[in-house]
C-alpha cells in the first residue's frame, strides 16, 4: 500500500459538503466526521442560529464550516437558501439528514401533520438533490447520501407518515442513481437502526419498548450519532465510488434478527 493511500481513497480534502439538520444528532455528527475527512462543511438548521459549537468542532479541523438556515417544511425558502449557497462555492457532497417525525395512531393523524412529515422528509430531499445534484452531473463528480431508516423496510407502529416518508426516499435514491450514475454522481442511504437523538426521546424514556427494543438488538446496545456518521462519510468518499443506489443498514444487526 503506497503512501497517502487512505487520504486519496478516503480522503474529502478539498471537497465542500451540505449537512441538513446539523446541530444535533446524526446531522452534527456527519458534519464532524466529514470535516474530519477533510471537507468543508455547510451547516444547515431550521435557523441560521445555535450551530455556534458544531461551526467550532467542525473548524477545530482545519476547514471551513458556513451556517445557513431554512425550515425545511418552507419547500421555496428551502431553494432560495440552496441558491445562496451554490452562488458562493461548489458543492460536492450532500448529506440529507434533516428529518421529523410524528407518534400517534394514524386513525388520529391529521392531514396537515401527514403533509408536513412528508415534506420535510422527502419533498425537500427532492428540491436539494436537484439544486445540488445537477451541478454535480454537469461536473461529472459529487455524491449524495439520504438517511433513511429501518423504518424504509419495516412497517413501525403509530408512525405512518414517517415509515411512509422513508419507504419513499428509499425509491428516491434508486431513482436518482439509476439517473446519474452514469454521469459521475454517487446516490445512496444510510438506514440507520435504533439511535440516542431527539427523534427518539419518547422511546428511549418509556419504560416497556426501550428495554424491549435494546433486547431485540445483537449488539445489545443503542446505536450513537458517531456510528451512523462513519458510513456516511464512507459512502461520500471515493472509496464508495462504485456503489450506487444502495441503502446501507446501520442498525446493530436488527435487521437480521
Amino acid at each position: 500500500m503506497s503512501a497517502g493511500y487512505l487520504e486519496r481513497v478516503y480522503g474529502l480534502s478539498g471537497r465542500t459538503a451540505v449537512v441538513t439538520g446539523a446541530r444535533t444528532g446524526i446531522g452534527r455528527a456527519c458534519a464532524v466526521a466529514l470535516a474530519g475527512a477533510g471537507a468543508d462543511v455547510v451547516l444547515w438548521g431550521r435557523s441560521d442560529g445555535g450551530m455556534e459549537d458544531v461551526a467550532g468542532e467542525v473548524r477545530s479541523f482545519g476547514v471551513s464550516a458556513r451556517v445557513v438556515g431554512a425550515e425545511m417544511s418552507d419547500l421555496d425558502a428551502v431553494a432560495v437558501v440552496a441558491d445562496r449557497v451554490l452562488a458562493d462555492t461548489r458543492v460536492d457532497i450532500l448529506v440529507n439528514n434533516a428529518g421529523m417525525i410524528a407518534r400517534g395512531p394514524t386513525a388520529g393523524i391529521a392531514l396537515e401533520t401527514w403533509r408536513d412529515v412528508l415534506t420535510v422528509n422527502l419533498d425537500s430531499v427532492f428540491v436539494l438533490s436537484q439544486r445540488f445534484g445537477v451541478p454535480m452531473t454537469e461536473r461529472g463528480s459529487g455524491a449524495i447520501v439520504n438517511i433513511a431508516s429501518l423504518l424504509s423496510f419495516q412497517g413501525g407502529l403509530n408512525v405512518a407518515a414517517y415509515t411512509a416518508s422513508k419507504h419513499a426516499l428509499t425509491g428516491l435514491t434508486k431513482s436518482l442513481a439509476n439517473e446519474w450514475a452514469s454521469l459521475g454522481v454517487n446516490v445512496n442511504a444510510v438506514a440507520p437502526g435504533y439511535v440516542v437523538t431527539n427523534n427518539t426521546e419518547a422511546l428511549r424514556t418509556d419504560p416497556d419498548r426501550e428495554p424491549s427494543i435494546r433486547s431485540r438488538i445483537p449488539a445489545g446496545r443503542w446505536a450513537e450519532p458517531e456510528d451512523i456518521a462513519g458510513a456516511v462519510a464512507f459512502l461520500a468518499s471515493p472509496a464508495a465510488r462504485y456503489i450506487h443506489g444502495h441503502t446501507l443498514v446501520v442498525d446493530g444487526g436488527w435487521m437480521g434478527r
